[in-house]
């Protein structure tokens, strides 16, 4: 038997949180028929390959670990994916002419679902939106070939979800993307969804809510490794720019008088901020960013708040809340901070304004 075979039978059985009796009884046979093929030790007829493939809703190219090493193969993959980066429409026929020779490879299914999908999109054509959902249905049954990490079930799941709603599918739309939403990746389009096609405003207030949240602390992530980069470089005049686009942000979320989970991270971003500035021999705005960090810090600490709530446009966000390793309080997040970018200059400024009246 193929070790692989093995190995792919225990795989997709335990992705199923089956025992070996239970896929036994499934297939009609013994749990030591199943035991032996796992130990490697016997092998599934074909009769029942075509079962274990049904079951497991793959083909059985993907059950034997099936991978054509045929260059021809590959160039006309790679081919397929140049006319979809080129957007030639000649394409699409060359891609029904490779799913003659090759259908069973995830590599040209799915290239030429991505055909079919794009000229769909843009020519709003029925049947090649269908099509689109068709091999994409087909390339998740394939998915084991896939090498490429940026492709997965999720990735095309959202595409057959985009083809549906432009069929005018909405709700077939909405059963995909809710069902495929792991931390909440399809949030934003649920939320545009069901408020500008389904007319169902309040439910898609829940998902926006969720997906500005999301989005906010994606920002924060996104801001801090540029940040990292343009300081790494001495390149602060762009590591002040994006500080203050950040910052900009923040602020248009903040209700006044009120806390908010991204207060932390904002006033970790304003010493950052008062460090380039000092880089960049401007001591006056270091100063005012150092001050603007104090008062946002000790406005927290009066009254700290991890929740999303207390931010604007976000309600009906459920139990979402922060976590981080910034310190207890907004107060360890500065000196954190402080401390962290070793800069004799911008410590001896926050410790004259902390010792302020």
């Amino acid at each position: 038997m193929n070790i692989n075979l093995a190995d792919t039978i225990r795989a997709f059985r335990k992705a199923r949180s089956l025992t070996q009796q239970q896929l036994a009884d499934a297939l009609g046979v013994t749990v030591g028929a199943v035991y032996k093929w796992e130990a490697n030790l016997s092998a599934p007829d074909l009769s029942l390959l075509v079962e274990l493939a049904d079951l497991f809703d793959t083909s059985v190219d993907v059950l034997l670990g099936y991978h054509v090493k045929s260059s021809k193969q590959a160039d006309t993959a790679a081919r397929l994916k140049d006319c979809l980066q080129n957007r030639e429409p000649d394409g699409l026929a060359e891609a029904e002419k490779a799913l003659l020779r090759y259908p069973n490879c995830f590599d040209i299914v799915y290239q030429s679902a991505m055909l079919y999908y794009l000229f769909g999109l843009m020519s709003c054509e029925k049947p090649r939106l269908l099509r689109s959902i068709e091999l994409m249905e087909r390339a998740i049954l394939l998915l084991g070939q896939n090498t490429d990490p940026k492709i997965s079930e999720i990735s095309i799941t959202y595409d057959m979800a985009n083809a549906y709603m432009e069929l005018g599918k909405e709700e077939k739309a909405l059963e995909l993307l809710k069902s495929n939403n792991p931390r909440g990746i399809n949030d934003d389009v649920i939320g545009q969804s069901l408020a500008a096609f389904c007319n169902r405003p309040e439910e898609a207030v829940e998902y926006l809510s969720t997906a500005l949240v999301s989005v906010s602390a994606m920002l924060i992530r996104i801001v801090n490794g540029f940040v990292n980069v343009y300081f790494k470089r001495n390149d602060y005049a762009s590591g002040a720019s994006i500080l203050k686009l950040a910052l900009d942000f923040f602020a248009g979320l903040k209700l006044e008088g009120k806390s908010n989970l991204f207060d932390k991270p904002c006033v970790s971003f304003l010493i950052c901020l008062a460090h380039a500035q000092l880089k960049l021999e401007k001591p006056g705005d270091a100063r005012a960013s150092l001050l603007a960090a104090k008062k946002l810090a000790e406005e927290f600490d009066r009254a700290p708040r991890y929740c999303a709530d207390s931010l604007r446009f976000v309600s009906a966000v459920k139990q979402q809340t922060a976590f981080d390793s910034l310190g207890s309080t907004a107060g360890e997040t500065a000196a954190k901070t402080i401390t962290s970018l070793e800069n004799e200059s911008l410590s001896r400024m926050w410790e004259e304004i902390t010792n302020e009246e």
